[in-house]
């Protein structure tokens, strides 16, 4: 019955997703269709935090660096050769890559999970310092000026495989962003139940029982942590196409500590908590800088607050957990409005 009810939710996700695929552009505005491309790159940046804080258990306070590092290679590769197939390999490839040499000196060095979170967050901080200070054209590499502070322009967007000159509307690059977020959400939960999947979150839950049995937790936690920065480099991705620039505040605090919210308020432990987090938020966050009413960032700081405080599990949690109740009571043969109203 839980497996059923598991592939039934997976299911209706698969199958909400595709209907907001397509639903979206018919009902939204271009700028609309633009605005809600953001929204797919924060939400996939979630998804990669949620999926190594949530099911690896490894608290990464500096994931802003693989959502840099990923938009950077995109934006260096895209400028150097024209076709942004390649740009979007990059973009996956080096952050991915960063974090393998990263990760081996953490977990093979036997680092604690608190020096952890302290070293992501230095070298997110190591790497917004550096962007920032290559200032003037003797900073590039190859054709692409990296622009210091000031970023990099006029970033190419997304042009079909193989044709250059065949470049996507805002729209196709929407329908681009919603299927590859569907697609990493259906692979990690694919990932979870597979046998990979099962050793990671026994290693979240005891570390020692399962090297005990074998397992070699050092690995597990090197390919958690490589599979969630591939997962924010493409993120980055996505966000060089929805702004066409980018520049060093992609490295910043602010990036590391938003995702992090982004995950406790939609809920840890689960895939489509991050999903609802990250674009609620970010929509949120949208709406406050263009009414000028409420700073966003002292906003997510006082959504922070109230949601550790009231709902500390996060709000998809709380709801999968009431309706797991009703259905229950309604199993059991019990009438919830006759019990509720009962002295």
């Amino acid at each position: 019955m839980k497996i059923n009810s598991a592939w039934a939710g997976f299911i209706a996700v698969i199958v909400i997703g595709f209907a907001v695929l397509l639903g979206v552009p018919e009902v939204v505005s271009l700028f609309g269709v633009v605005q809600m491309t953001v929204f797919i790159a924060m939400a996939m940046y979630a998804l990669s935090q949620g999926f190594l804080w949530g099911y690896g258990g490894i608290m990464c306070f500096g994931q802003a660096s693989f959502l840099g590092l990923g938009a950077y290679a995109y934006a260096i590769t895209a400028i150097n050769l024209g076709d942004t197939t390649w740009a979007m390999l990059a973009g996956i490839a080096v952050p991915a890559a960063f974090a393998a040499l990263l990760g081996y000196f953490m977990f093979y060095g036997r680092i604690s999970d608190a020096y952890i979170g302290v070293i992501t967050l230095t070298v997110s901080v190591i790497l917004f310092q550096l962007i920032n200070s290559t200032s003037g054209s003797q900073y590039h590499i190859g054709q692409a000026e990296l622009g210091g502070f000031n970023g990099i322009p006029s970033v190419p967007t997304l042009n079909m495989p193989g044709d250059v000159s065949d470049v996507l509307s805002p729209t196709g690059i929407w329908y681009v962003s919603m299927a590859l977020l569907i697609i990493v959400y259906a692979l990690l939960r694919l990932i979870l139940v597979s046998r990979f999947g099962k050793v990671v979150v026994a290693i979240r839950e005891n570390e020692t029982r399962a090297m005990l049995l074998g397992y070699d937790a050092r690995l597990y936690k090197l390919l958690s942590f490589i599979i969630s920065a591939a997962i924010a480099g493409l993120a980055g991705c996505i966000y060089d196409n929805w702004g066409g620039f980018i520049s060093p505040t992609i490295f910043a605090l602010a990036m590391s500590a938003e995702v992090i919210i982004f995950v406790l308020v939609g809920g840890l432990g689960t895939l489509i908590g991050p999903i609802l987090g990250g674009v609620g938020l970010q929509y949120l966050m949208n709406l406050a800088g263009t009414q000028h009413v409420v700073d966003p960032n002292l906003g997510l700081g006082i959504v922070l607050v109230a949601f550790v405080l009231l709902v500390p599990q996060g709000v998809v949690p709380v709801i999968r957990d009431r309706l797991l109740h009703f259905i229950r009571r309604r199993e059991a043969g019990v009438n919830p409005a006759v019990q509720e109203s009962a002295p």
